[in-house]
């Protein structure tokens, strides 16, 4: 996963408003409430369904870290869809994604300016359609660059442009090296 997709991830589980099982016992428990069957779950997790029967009762307690790490995306991916859910939509119908990062900004401006790129952090509140458009990339299965883009493209109408006040010959901005990004919403 590229930064974008990180950050979507980690704002979809700030929105949790409680926690997913914590034991594994309970873990398992949910998935094969989810996917109706212990074959499915082990279909899922890429492992025997012998094992996840073995989770199941509590006789085996300790799974590699691989595999704990698999549970734990399957039950983060499956927890609360509908919260997460109604919040992708709020942000998208009416309150828009807040974006924070320190990247590189580089633009194309107009001659006897500095389109040089250097080093910003910027909190920028991105307005509801921009919001919109990332949801519909990411389940696109857009690449990362490719969301960095519609970011960029935000960050230039409302921060770099303010709305159509300033730099109305800037036409293109780029985010390259980004130290961090954290979306909200």
């Amino acid at each position: 996963m590229g930064e974008i997709e990180d950050a979507i991830e980690r704002a979809d589980r700030e929105g949790f408003t409680r926690e997913p099982p914590k034991t594994l016992k309970g873990r398992i428990n949910f998935l094969v409430k989810q996917l109706k069957s212990t074959r499915a779950v082990a279909d899922e997790l890429g492992i025997s369904q012998r094992s996840v029967e073995r989770y199941r009762k509590g006789d085996r307690k300790a799974p590699p870290k691989a595999i704990t790490d698999r549970i734990d995306d399957a039950v983060r991916a499956r927890w609360q869809p509908v919260i997460r859910g109604r919040r992708r939509k709020h942000a998208a119908t009416s309150a828009g994604i807040a974006v924070e990062t320190r990247a590189r900004f580089g633009y194309t401006a107009p001659v006897g300016t500095t389109d040089d790129g250097r080093f910003r952090r910027l909190t920028v509140h991105l307005p509801p359609s921009y919001a919109q458009r990332l949801f519909d990339a990411r389940e696109a299965g857009l690449s990362d660059q490719e969301m960095r883009q519609i970011i960029a493209e935000g960050f230039k109408e409302i921060y770099f442009q303010d709305g159509g006040a300033r730099a109305m010959g800037l036409s293109d901005v780029e985010i390259n090296d980004i130290d961090y990004l954290d979306l909200d919403y």
